[in-house]
């Protein structure tokens, strides 16, 4: 989710941005400099240290089970489960009602049997009933008329009579006999709702469009370090999602366009000659392909003609199914290089698809077919291949914001701004890695995608727009939020923030200033190869953070305990200055006070008169051992300048105290 286009509250800061706190370089190579003095006395004082980097119990006993490790590698005994499901729906554009019927298959591999299942409903958020902790319309939220399990139809709980229970948006199933280990069970649902209007949190419908999200009842995460993971949808907090297969079949009056999660199987049925040619053209173009233009809208012109027809997509290994329908959109395709993702020897592409509205002047859709394809190429070459046969961006309600699904993109509105378009594009195709591929937990962990994925998608906009300094404004945003002192712990459930500032800080600009400060830290290469390794462990897997952690920690061969416990934990900040630089016979003696809570690891650079330089560096264990300040002696020329972090690599709130000159 694109976190700007949702929260209003965050518009002074953004307005605010510009002012670089930090700028992150490879490490410059030190100079022959004299051992550290002992800190006068007038800068000692006490100073807190991190403790110890704390597990929680599911990871502890995890790692006793065999199925998670402390080197950031899955254990040998590792499980998840995995779903397979069979959906089909109607839907009316004039009253935005959907029925749907649907199979899912659910493999339970974990070594336990399961006396009751969870389903979520994500859409009884617009219920009258349900909890929550945003605004949205309420539209009765899901109506079910059929619930079975192995064939045979259970009711709704009564007294003592054993049945399905709904509470919010949280579905309980009973199995009987239990699901054993190893088994699987067939549950069958059909159930109606009305697709909400704009101004639903990530999707909705407008006379023109609808975009249609958490529409089906799909099965809750089982793990082994939480067990279900049942909380219910609440409006903010996002999603923690299997992976599984998804065949679905969607039935919408002729003259209407779909585009999906997965990719269309029977084309010829719902598609005319020519609209299927030049489909074809854009697989094999370099150029962007208009598909559907506005003229060529309409029963008989862009799809087959009749009352109605069935758009049948596929999906494999998945964690989600959405989509948006329309019989106004313009549908333009092209194709993106994305190199070899089956390791063949050969290189690969993906289709790029973007679905909008024409009839905007300023509208910059008509771009984003560009902006698509040179994300998902830069995401592929930075991170590792694209691994599916399609993505989407589609123009949805303003409500959309900007939200991620398998494959698919609503993003709302017109977007009349170049590099708005292009930074909402890349932000959500980011997420095609995290948490798409790299399934983590979002509702616990915000961060682990959302703040992974802000920090892919400014390098995608670097990229895109040469010369600009695409992380300027994370670096700023977070400066002034942690200078007013409404930052909250990254380690928090998303429902659990006090404010929308908290928790927008929290899971996209600080985590992305962390990775920021990470790369500064190790080296661009040592942190590409380190991030790169934990994503492909735990690709299509569910990695919790201790396993992004440990993982660093296995490939730099470093212990960072106390860099998560830093920055992770606490709220501590990062302010090294020069204290004092006194000349003595001896040389220039220079003090460095660390005012900030956050111990890290300091680079003071020295000039001399004569234009020599000299590079002294700090080791974060000084500051571990509870110092607050640190003193060196420079000897030859006279000092005419000292500058801590020159560089930029520290996320350091106050830069006017980190230059001295005379």
């Amino acid at each position: 989710m694109m976190f700007a286009t949702r929260r209003p509250s965050l518009a002074p800061l953004f307005a605010g941005a510009g002012v670089c706190l930090l700028a992150s370089c490879a490490p410059s190579t030190p100079s022959s400099t004299p051992a550290p003095a002992a800190a006068p006395s007038t800068y000692a004082q006490e100073r807190p240290t991190p403790y110890p980097m704390e597990e929680s119990p599911g990871f502890r006993r995890a790692v006793t089970a065999g199925t998670r490790t402390r080197t950031g590698v899955p254990g040998a005994k590792y499980w998840q489960q995995w779903s397979k499901y069979t959906l089909a729906a109607t839907y009316d554009p004039g009253t935005g009602r959907l029925t749907g019927t649907g199979t899912i298959r659910y493999y339970n591999s974990s070594p336990r049997q399961l006396a009751t299942v969870f389903v979520h409903l994500h859409d009884n958020l617009f219920s009258d009933s349900a909890v929550r902790n945003e605004t949205v319309p309420i539209t009765g939220g899901v109506t079910l008329s059929r619930v079975a399990v192995r064939g045979a139809e259970i009711l709704p709980a009564s007294g003592k009579t054993r049945g399905y229970r709904v509470n919010s948006t949280v579905l309980s199933v009973p199995m009987s006999p239990a699901l054993a280990a190893g088994d699987s069970v067939d549950l069958e649902f059909a159930w109606s709702l009305i697709v909400p209007p704009d101004g639903a949190p990530r999707g909705g419908r407008t006379e023109d469009l609808a975009y249609v999200s958490y529409w089906y009842p799909q099965m809750a995460v089982y793990d082994d370090v939480v067990g279900w993971q049942a909380d219910p949808y609440m409006g903010n907090a996002e999603f923690y999602m299997g992976y599984g297969s998804y065949d679905v079949a969607l039935t919408v009056p002729a003259g209407y366009l779909i585009g999906a999660t997965g990719t269309l199987t029977n084309a010829a049925e719902v598609l005319t000659p020519g609209t299927r040619q030049r489909l074809a053209q854009a697989f094999t173009a370099d150029t962007v392909v208009h598909v559907v233009a506005e003229g060529d809208r309409g029963a008989g012109k862009a799809t087959q003609a009749g009352a109605s027809l069935t758009w049948r997509f596929h999906a494999d290994t998945v964690r989600d199914f959405a989509w948006g329908v329309s019989d106004k959109f313009a549908w333009d395709a092209t194709r993106a290089v994305v190199g070899d993702r089956d390791g063949n020897g050969t290189v690969d592409t993906a289709a790029i698809h973007t679905f909008w509205l024409p009839g905007n002047a300023s509208s910059k859709w008509p771009q984003d077919a560009r902006y698509a394809r040179h994300s998902i190429e830069f995401l592929s070459s930075y991170l590792w291949p694209y691994p599916w046969p399609q993505m989407t961006a589609m123009q949805g309600p303003n409500s959309c914001g900007g939200m991620e699904y398998p494959m698919i993109t609503c993003i709302g509105g017109y977007q009349p701004d170049t590099l708005g378009l292009y930074g909402v594009t890349v932000h959500e195709l980011a997420h095609m890695w995290f948490p798409m591929q790299v399934g983590s937990d979002e509702k616990r962990h915000a961060w682990q995608d959302e703040g992974l994925t802000e920090f892919n998608g400014i390098q995608g906009e670097a990229d895109y727009f040469p010369g600009r300094d695409a992380e300027e404004q994370d670096k700023s945003i977070y400066g002034q939020v942690a200078r007013m002192g409404m930052e909250e712990p990254l380690m928090r459930h998303g429902d659990r923030y006090d404010t929308g500032t908290g928790y927008g800080i929290a899971s996209y600009m600080k985590p992305a200033n962390i990775l920021m400060t990470l790369r500064g830290m190790l080296g661009p290469d040592l942190f590409l190869k380190s991030y790169r390794t934990y994503g492909l462990r735990w690709k299509y897997k569910h990695p919790t953070p201790w396993d992004l952690f440990y993982s660093f920690e296995d490939v730099t061969g470093q212990d960072m305990g106390w860099f998560w416990r830093t920055w992770f934990w606490e709220t501590w900040t990062v302010d090294q200055s020069v204290g004092s630089v006194t000349a003595g016979p001896a040389g220039t003696t220079i003090v460095i006070v660390d005012k900030g809570l956050a111990p890290m690891p300091g680079e003071v650079r020295v000039t001399r008169s004569d234009s020599t330089t000299v590079l002294e560096k700090i080791p974060v264990k000084y500051w571990l051992d509870g110092h607050a300040s640190y003193s060196f002696t420079v000897s030859g020329a006279p000092v005419v300048r000292v500058e801590v972090d020159p560089e930029q690599k520290l996320p350091d709130l106050d830069r006017k105290n980190n230059s001295w000159s005379p």
